[in-house]
């Protein structure tokens, strides 16, 4: 497998730390806490992968997206700690997938090793696509079903 290049904009080292341990053998990861820095970065390294935080400061993850889809070839991921569907469909628009932070470390090597479709199909207001029972193919599904087993 190849391994993918990522920008990941979280203002949290913490966060970020998590982030980038659960990509660690996936991924070569350029980490930027704020807007403007990883904005700087987008014109000199190609991204397989933009993944953002929504909120950054003066700025925040959307604008970023924005940017990004100027780059062939890139997807961006960006997330909120908690779910909010109005945003998702905002980061929809923007041609980005939307995650809650906690599912990051779940869905994130997912992301990085699959097929993405052209764009972010899922509805944001439903919490879990699937029952827990019945599994899925998402990663998040079969953690949750891991979990309750």
């Amino acid at each position: 497998m190849t391994t993918q290049v990522v920008l990941l904009v979280e203002p949290n080292p913490r966060v970020a730390d998590i982030i980038q341990e659960s990509i660690r053998p996936l991924a070569h990861v350029y980490h930027h806490l704020e807007f403007e820095s990883a904005r700087r970065r987008l014109g000199t390294v190609r991204f397989d992968f933009v993944v953002s935080n929504l909120r950054l400061g003066a700025f925040n993850g959307l604008h970023l997206a924005y940017a990004v889809n100027a780059v062939a070839a890139t997807r961006c991921i960006v997330y909120t700690e908690s779910r909010e569907p109005a945003l998702a469909q905002d980061v929809r628009r923007a041609g980005a997938f939307y995650e809650v932070s906690d599912r990051l470390p779940v869905t994130l090597p997912a992301y990085l090793a699959g097929s993405l479709p052209s764009a972010d199909r899922r509805d944001a207001a439903v919490p879990d696509r699937r029952a827990p029972f019945r599994g899925g193919r998402r990663s998040w599904d079969r953690q949750l079903f891991d979990a309750l087993a």
